[in-house]
């Protein structure tokens, strides 16, 4: 794959600080008080969350516009969950991808887009195979 753009980030754990190399990010991170963290600060979940959900939204425009579906005032809520992984004891994710849609996407048409777009969105391709990602339609 030849890059067209590269996002930088460092990190310094579940308790300190995430920076991007631009400056855009630069947030207080903690754990969630649901893994005995104060909940000060955000958390990696939150920001996988977040990206995954953009990064989905975008790529559903760009299958709609293509299948020449109308989309408006449509929008994906991406659920991510950690927790034991009963492989090896340590953690894991899996992911629920919500779309509400317009009544005119409700059903199997909304679900084939949400198909669609799992397929292809960069998100989805990266964690395929290795994270339980559920599509549901809203």
């Amino acid at each position: 794959m030849d890059a067209i753009y590269t996002a930088v980030a460092t990190a310094n754990g579940r308790e300190g600080r995430a920076v991007s190399s631009d400056g855009h990010i630069d947030l207080p991170l903690a754990h969630p008080q649901a893994l005995g963290g104060n909940g000060q600060g955000t958390n990696p979940e939150q920001l996988f969350a977040a990206g995954y959900a953009a990064c989905f939204a975008s790529a559903m425009n760009l299958v709609a516009r293509q299948e020449k579906i109308d989309i408006t005032d449509a929008s994906i809520t991406a659920e991510v969950s950690i927790g034991k992984d009963p492989a090896d004891g340590g953690f894991g994710l899996s992911v629920v991808m919500r779309a509400e849609f317009p009544d005119h996407l409700q059903g199997a048409a909304g679900a084939a887009l949400l198909e669609k777009t799992h397929a292809f969105c960069p998100y989805s391709k990266a964690t395929r195979g290795n994270i339980k990602v559920d599509l549901v339609v809203e």
